[in-house]
């Protein structure tokens, strides 16, 4: 753990490291599976599971669910698997604490949770759109791209950090954060 509480980011990335390099080989290897993650379609799965509960006719005349098979599948267990462990490594080094909004957040929009939870939904929307859009998600071309030492994936990555790094100093501004 760091001194300032939370993970010690050297660590954190090792780890997450080894992982990343785990999970390819458990997904190409152990399932015998042809490409790697792709968690995208693991959250529009999870609609259509919801959605055959609701109206399975319509779920049984949607040609996407009928060519990918609505399912409880490995990478839907692998995306609840992210937030248990998230949940359990947050627990474990003591950063754990129930907010509805971040303090970083309120300070920069003070319109209270309802404001927070719709841009996190509205950008979710978003996010997800794109990633169907694109046909699989970009962020994890980006990451597993790196791991196998594709340029497109590095390209991708770095792409990804400066967008993020504009679009943070756009909505926050140029002040001192607490962890500077």
């Amino acid at each position: 753990m760091s001194s300032k509480g939370g993970w010690n980011p050297y660590l954190a990335g090792a780890l997450t490291g080894v992982l990343a390099v785990v999970s390819v080989l458990v997904t190409t290897q152990v399932l015998g599976k042809g490409q790697y993650l792709g968690a995208s379609t693991t959250f529009v799965r999870g609609a259509g599971l919801v959605e055959r509960q609701l109206a399975p006719e319509r779920v049984a005349q949607n040609d996407y669910f009928v060519k990918e098979k609505v399912k409880v599948d490995w990478q839907m267990m692998l995306v609840v698997g992210i937030f248990f462990g998230a949940l359990l490594a947050s627990a474990g080094d003591g950063s754990f604490r129930k907010e509805y909004v971040p303090p970083m957040w309120r300070e920069r929009f003070p319109y209270g949770a309802w404001c927070r939870a719709a841009g996190a939904f509205g950008g979710g929307v978003i996010a997800i759109f794109g990633a169907r859009l694109a046909g699989g998600c970009p962020s994890g071309h980006g990451l597993s791209g790196v791991m196998q030492l594709s340029l497109s994936g590095l390209v991708a990555l770095v792409c990804f950090m400066v967008a993020g790094i504009f679009t943070a100093r756009a909505i926050y501004g140029g002040r001192n954060y607490p962890w500077t």
